[in-house]
């Protein structure tokens, strides 16, 4: 496996635009789904765990905008840090430390999380999360911490 260094700038660029893609998505008013274009594939395909409120295949970049709107009902703050990743530019393991807050509650966690993306031409088609503990985030989410 190799492991993608800090100065490899296509990469981290992709990651980058990709998170750009995403804020801007969820600044714009009214959201604007064409923003995620930048970053994600047509064919984008997110696969979150079901045992999440926002559970499923979230196919498309109106898949990937209707993934987004969910989740900023479910969280007031949603920050990485210690962002880390290796693979290829077609295939990276991204890692980090995820910060939620829910929305509803006002509860936090931080846990270790670890994502899977799939890379065509750039833009992202294919991501699969892994939350080191999906039942505290599900707790957070409905009071049961």
């Amino acid at each position: 496996m190799k492991i993608i260094q800090e100065e490899s700038l296509s990469t981290m660029q992709m990651l980058e635009r990709m998170f750009q893609a995403e804020m801007a998505f969820m600044e714009s008013e009214p959201q604007d789904i064409s923003l995620l274009a930048d970053a994600f594939h047509p064919d984008v395909v997110v696969h979150e765990p079901t045992s999440l409120p926002y559970s499923g295949d979230w196919i498309g970049l109106e898949g990937i905008a209707g993934l987004m709107q969910q989740m900023s009902k479910a969280f007031s703050k949603v920050s990485v840090e210690d962002l880390s990743y290796a693979g290829s530019p077609t295939k990276l393991y991204v890692s980090c430390i995820l910060h939620l807050t829910a929305r509803a509650t006002g509860i936090s966690v931080t846990q270790p999380f670890s994502e899977i993306l799939r890379f065509e031409n750039g833009l992202l088609v294919e991501g699969t999360p892994f939350y080191f503990d999906t039942a505290e985030i599900d707790a957070i989410l409905n009071q049961r911490t």
